[in-house]
């Protein structure tokens, strides 16, 4: 099996084979996995109610390579912009992604392959033509390659926990996908001491592998001794949970559990079915009598609740292993890195593929002398929520990769399962997961009063989506009107007798002119390109309160708290919905508006008129859509050559306004215009103020 490539190296062109080939296996062995699915119709029924139906996960892995590659400028063209809208997000079961499958019209399983078969040779064109310099950094434009080919080894994992949930009946075994076949005897589960020590989690630029934003910065903590489980909790441990009435004894329940308990019926963990003569394990690709000594897979809810039984069982505090509490216990143990164990061509644990399409007994691998599976066989929950480390920062093409998960229901899961592959089974990766979720996981247990020091910041510190947040929703020194607001009044004002059934905000931020419109409008769709605006929009529209911190000078920040009832917005709630779209390529569902508003877009998109040509369709007939923007376009963000004015055509000057009506003439007239000033803060003493026009067109009636 081909392993993940080093940013390093003194060849070029032997790296460029060497990521070719890694590229080449992951992509096919992705498809490969798909191949279990004997049936058709598996890809358009739901697994789980929470996910979309498979194909969108086949689709999806294909459509990221073209949508990043896109956005960082590496190719011009799309292949399949229709598909690549449907499948452009839909990962998390963020309140954001519309999981009704009305507004989805899935493209067959067919059109799908062929559509993954043109990618997997595009990215190989890529590949072959890039001009490459070593080391790769985070800029050079094969990060970007290497970041979808670890996107697909996450789906590989996610989508293969799917599988698990579809009927039995549209599975097949395969050769490719062998699972392990043998039980034995459980071993006796002890607690062994873990030393105390020093810990210092994350990486630095330099890192011989690729890796997520969350990997970078610098955390250092003491952790005192504590005792740690020798194995993984079995099934036969928790077995004994399940027999003593675990699952009915709230007394071992957080609220979170039991409200999860309650909706699901629990009896027992997800992937075991009880029938007549006990409990049986389904695999990915089987049902088999339940192996006692496997490690038993639950979520983090489940896990809790176990050790709420043990604590009072053994009458010690029980509980999960925080982060630092596990890197000590990996430190200990001295489990060498993926480099190593690749490179040495060891089989080291149950992970990577390395081993069996299955979990094995838990005491199939040992680490360091005393504790088993420190990496590898099923991942292990720890009680941390996912969090940044000092020096933190997203990547510019993929910012929303782990911002959205800092939100305090993210737990970290740690070590790696038998199909973690990559940077899944690198000793530096951070995967969150909602506490709910199931993937291939599992827990270790300790016996630690160890208190974390790790803070939940609930206020937004990144100064770009501060700058927003304060744009949207505060109030400026320079004593101009807020401009989101003032935009939706004039919205408003405009609409007069219209039908005010549906508006449509293009570009929205953080929400403040999708609530406005809600005042009068029966329903407004909000969307961004932005995932971290409408992480922060949807986050006021469930929650009341948007807090954010906004600098103000050198590391000085003001704290700032946004409460819809402070703008007589509360009710507006349930009429708003954001969504996450390009607005170059816009999803068919959105039609049929009363209104559209793109404020402060169109000089930032990088095919305007595209945009533009797509709205018609989307307006009734005497609709209204408004337009803003203060018309400076540059090269980073739209081609010159896509610039719909402020250039010069056979020597004569030719406007954004001229070129707008070029555009929109055959579809609208233009009722009139005129000038709104915004202003942005960046410091407490720096300031951005615009001007911005705002042209206002009427689409006419039978055209």
């Amino acid at each position: 099996m081909i392993q993940m490539p080093t940013l390093h190296g003194d060849n070029p062109e032997v790296k460029r084979k060497e990521i070719k080939a890694y590229f080449q296996m992951c992509y096919k062995r992705y498809e490969s996995l798909f191949a279990l699915v004997s049936n058709e119709k598996a890809y358009f029924q739901k697994a789980d109610p929470l996910r979309h139906p498979i194909i969108f996960y086949y689709g999806h892995t294909a459509t990221f390579f073209v949508n990043k590659l896109k956005l960082a400028k590496i190719i011009d063209q799309r292949i399949n912009p229709k598909l690549e809208s449907i499948f452009a997000v839909g990962v998390d079961e963020m309140s954001w992604d519309d999981l009704n499958e009305k507004n989805y019209d899935w493209p067959t399983l067919e059109e799908t392959q062929i559509y993954r078969d043109k990618v997997y040779n595009l990215v190989n064109e890529v590949i072959d033509r890039l001009a490459l310099r070593l080391p790769i950094t985070e800029m050079s434009p094969w990060w970007v390659i290497m970041m979808g080919i670890e996107h697909e080894n996450i789906h590989l994992e996610t989508s293969s926990v799917l599988l698990r949930q579809l009927p039995l009946d549209y599975i097949e075994e395969n050769n490719m996908w062998e699972e392990y076949s043998y039980d034995k005897k459980v071993p006796k589960n002890v607690f062994l001491e873990v030393e105390s020590g020093v810990v210092r989690l994350g990486k630095n630029r330099e890192a011989k592998l690729f890796g997520w934003d969350n990997e970078y910065g610098t955390h250092e903590a003491y952790i005192p001794t504590f005792k740690a489980a020798k194995y993984l909790t079995s099934n036969a441990e928790y077995l004994e949970f399940i027999v003593d009435n675990g699952y009915k004894n709230d007394l071992y329940w957080s609220q979170e559990g039991k409200a999860w308990r309650e909706y699901m019926q629990a009896e027992f963990p997800l992937f075991w079915r009880k029938k007549e003569d006990g409990f049986w394990l389904r695999t990915v690709s089987r049902e088999i009598p339940l192996p006692l000594s496997w490690p038993v897979e639950v979520n983090y809810v489940e896990a809790m609740a176990f050790c709420q039984w043990k604590s009072e069982k053994l009458n010690t505090n029980i509980t999960l292993a925080t982060e630092d509490e596990y890197i000590r216990l990996r430190d200990v143990s001295g489990v060498s890195s993926y480099v190593e164990w690749t490179t040495e061509r060891k089989n080291v644990a149950n992970i990577n593929l390395e081993g069996f399409a299955s979990p094995m007994p838990v005491d199939s691998y040992q680490h360091g002398g005393e504790f088993y599976d420190v990496i590898g066989n099923v991942w292990q929950w720890s009680c941390t929520p996912m969090y940044p480390f000092d020096g933190f920062k997203v990547h510019p093409i993929y910012d929303d990769f782990t911002v959205p998960t800092f939100d305090g229901k993210h737990n970290l899961i740690q070590g790696g399962s038998w199909i973690s592959c990559g940077n899944l089974a690198t000793q530096k990766s951070r995967y969150g997961f909602r506490r709910h979720f199931y993937q291939h996981a599992g827990f270790r247990v300790v016996e630690s009063n160890y208190e974390e020091k790790v803070v939940t910041d609930y206020y937004t510190t990144d100064s770009i989506i501060a700058q927003y947040c304060h744009f949207g929703w505060g109030d400026n020194r320079l004593g101009v009107e807020n401009y989101p607001a003032k935009c939706a009044r004039l919205a408003l004002d405009v609409m007069k007798d219209r039908p005010r059934k549906k508006a449509f905000d293009i570009g929205c931020a953080i929400g403040r002119s999708s609530f406005e419109l809600a005042r009068d409008f029966q329903e407004v769709v909000g969307v961004d390109f932005s995932a971290r605006f409408i992480q922060e929009a949807q986050e006021l529209k469930e929650n009341r309160t948007l807090r954010y911190a906004l600098p103000i000078e050198g590391e000085l920040k003001s704290f700032h708290e946004v409460k819809l009832s402070d703008y007589a917005l509360e009710n507006t709630r349930d009429r708003v919905s954001f969504w996450q779209a390009d607005a170059c390529n816009l999803k068919s569902i959105f039609k049929e508006f009363d209104l559209i508003f793109a404020g402060n877009l169109i000089d930032r998109l990088y095919d305007p008129k595209k945009f533009l040509d797509s709205l018609a369709e989307r307006l009734n007939d005497g609709g209204i859509l408004i337009l803003t923007s203060p018309y400076t376009w540059q090269e980073e963000s739209t081609p010159k050559e896509k610039w719909i004015g402020g250039y010069k055509r056979d020597g004569e000057n030719i406007t954004t306004l001229e070129g707008l009506e070029e555009i929109l003439s055959a579809n609208f007239i233009l009722l009139e215009t005129k000038d709104v000033p915004f202003v942005i803060q960046e410091t407490a003493r720096k300031h951005q103020h615009t001007m911005a026009q705002m042209s206002i067109w009427e689409k006419k009636v039978d055209i």
